[in-house]
């Protein structure tokens, strides 16, 4: 059993729990997922092999509408994330006054699930939402509703629920119950619209603003990537933990 578990979520008052079977970082899984809530099957999630070696991530096709990164949660990861949760305050936006759809996760293990909704409502991937999907629906939904409204709102709907069970059981792996402490985490890289490039996690006290991009940069540029999923390993590895079970996959 998990020391570090992303099962240890901050429910405030008002918000509403339940669990999730937890899903895995497979791309077909992960896509199939996608287009069940609505995204257009013109798009695709991709494994990210390397971010290092250039052909590798040549292969990768482009451009990348959002990255989705597996990583393991121990003690140096929580110390970080204390740390700088510290230097803020707690999210209230909504509507209009919005960069970026954040969603709080009051779900157990269903950080997949938030992650890929992170990576879906936000930057240019909602216009390949089909009308009339269940994911238009919810999107329409919850952008106007307060953090906490709209996290009960991701509790309440069926469709993600039933959508995300046979999620679990697509995968390669073993279909683990819902609840099970689990020590791996998904977070979610986009580029917002303003062309900034943003960390998003439902465990986090907000969505976080990692640094501007370019126009024509995607979330796998150089700069995209040492501003987010690179300083993120880096950081890792500079702090010792020895544990280096990190997976990547690319909306394109």
């Amino acid at each position: 059993m998990a020391l570090l578990s992303t099962n240890v979520l901050n429910i405030p008052p008002g918000a509403k729990r339940k669990s999730f079977k937890p899903l895995e970082n497979n791309p077909v899984a992960m896509t199939s997922l996608a287009n069940r809530l609505g995204l257009s099957e013109s798009l695709m999630f991709e494994d990210v092999y390397s971010i290092d070696d250039p052909d590798l991530l040549g292969a990768v096709p482009r451009p990348c509408y959002g990255l989705i990164l597996v990583f393991p949660i121990n003690e140096a990861y929580e110390q970080f994330r204390v740390e700088e949760d510290n230097l803020f305050e707690d999210y209230h936006d909504f509507g209009e006054n919005e960069e970026v759809i954040w969603f709080k996760q009051t779900i157990g293990t269903a950080c997949g699930m938030i992650a890929l909704l992170h990576c879906l409502a936000n930057g240019d991937s909602p216009s390949f939402i089909r009308s009339g999907s269940d994911l238009e629906h919810l999107l329409n939904q919850i952008k106007s509703l307060e953090p906490i409204a709209r996290a009960n709102a991701l509790c309440d709907c069926d469709a993600l629920e039933e959508a995300n069970e046979l999620a679990a059981v697509e995968g390669e792996s073993s279909v683990v119950p819902a609840n099970t402490p689990m020590d791996l985490h998904f977070v979610c890289f986009v580029k917002s619209r303003t062309n900034r490039l943003w960390e998003l996690d439902g465990r986090r006290k907000g969505p976080i603003n990692r640094g501007d991009l370019k126009p024509e940069e995607d979330g796998l540029s150089q700069r995209a990537l040492e501003f987010g999923v690179r300083a993120f390993l880096t950081r890792e590895h500079e702090r010792g933990s020895g544990d280096m079970r990190f997976s990547l996959v690319a909306l394109v």
